[in-house]
């Protein structure tokens, strides 16, 4: 945390969870916002990507909280890159070929809705010149991946859109569907891993990596069935054709990703200016969080179920005294407040612990 900070100040905040592995919060489309939200009261500026913001019809705008995919997140995290904010992206939409003609004009629409309803700058748009070939997999663990028959098909359309001027890219890629399975139900009624989302990340991160502006996906899929038994946290899902809209609002404002070396700017995000990390506790190793602890920023582990385990134990962290613990996003927003005032989180519990003394 910089020196230079003032209690009230606001204090650059990450929030992280990750994609695809099923998290009680943040497992579904959007159910993390309130979270976010609540995170970005407390810290006056959060970071986060889109897994966390994204819920499909449904969204939320707050000037405090940056929108920045996952592969960029790790970058920022690690140093190598920094972040502006902007007033406003030019987001080119890029479109699968394997969309069909309906399910195509469906996504148009939701693009010109966003332009006149929201007064968002979309275009140009571009269709790729294959299909991309989405394949979704599971790992033996249950976490989401996923591959892509053409990659070179995506990174070449994703040129010919930043050449054509976008400063930002939303993707749409047809994913493959299957109405009857069960894994697919067990989701939609509160349980399992969205299958979608380990291919989602593959996507944008090929995107990011090598374009080095703002990229998120929303996949295509035809509606589904109603299903009167739904989870509620599945219900954002299935408001509307299309998950797009989501990811333009995100789009629209997310931060401009800058190389090291670049001539920073007062309103410019980096790195050193971190004060906190937010994750669940069974998904520590990450990169990001790993060169967090690494430069003795605090992480909040929130007890946040998934199915990775990559906790502070099997990591060998505990007694870290930079790792504190939440036992939920409500108590972690407290421990970032805390932080934001200069008061120290031990001094919040009880027992209260003794100083520790060198011999």
């Amino acid at each position: 945390m910089s020196a230079a900070l003032a209690p009230g100040d606001a204090l650059p905040t990450l929030l992280l969870v990750p994609t695809g592995i099923g998290c009680a919060i943040g497992g579904y489309a959007g159910d993390a916002l309130p979270s976010a939200r609540l995170l970005a009261a407390a810290s006056g500026c959060l970071i986060t990507h889109p897994n966390v913001m994204n819920g499909a019809a449904l969204y939320w705008r707050d000037p405090r909280i940056h929108y920045v995919e996952g592969y960029g997140l790790d970058r920022f995290a690690v140093g190598t890159w920094s972040l502006r904010p902007v007033r406003q992206q030019r987001i080119g939409l890029l479109l699968d070929a394997g969309i069909e003609p309906e399910l195509r004009e469906r996504h148009l629409q939701v693009a010109e809705g966003c332009r006149a309803t929201l007064g968002l700058e979309i275009g140009p748009v571009l269709t790729t010149e294959v299909p991309l070939g989405v394949h979704l997999e599971l790992g033996a663990s249950g976490i989401s991946w996923g591959t892509l028959e053409r990659p070179d098909a995506l990174l070449r359309a994703g040129e010919q859109l930043k050449a054509a001027g976008a400063t930002a890219i939303a993707v749409v890629a047809r994913f493959p569907e299957d109405p009857e399975s069960e894994a697919l139900a067990a989701y939609r009624h509160g349980s399992g891993v969205d299958v979608l989302a380990g291919a989602e990340a593959v996507i944008s991160h090929l995107l990011v990596r090598h374009l080095q502006i703002p990229c998120a996906h929303a996949p295509a899929l035809q509606p589904l069935p109603l299903d009167p038994q739904l989870d509620p946290r599945a219900a954002g899902e299935e408001l509307g054709y299309t998950f797009l809209a989501c990811v333009l609002v995100g789009l629209s404002r997310a931060p401009q990703l800058l190389a090291s070396g670049t001539q920073l700017q007062p309103q410019d995000l980096h790195a050193d200016q971190l004060g906190a990390v937010v994750v669940p506790d069974g998904a520590l190793g990450s990169e990001a969080v790993l060169a967090c602890l690494e430069r003795r920023v605090p992480v909040i582990a929130v007890a946040n179920p998934s199915l990775l385990k990559v906790s502070a134990s099997a990591l060998g962290l505990e007694g870290v005294a930079e790792l504190l613990s939440a036992s939920s996003y409500a108590e972690a927003a407290g421990l970032v407040l805390a932080l934001r005032e200069g008061i120290a989180p031990a001094s919040l519990q009880r027992p209260f612990p003794s100083l520790h003394r060198l011999e």
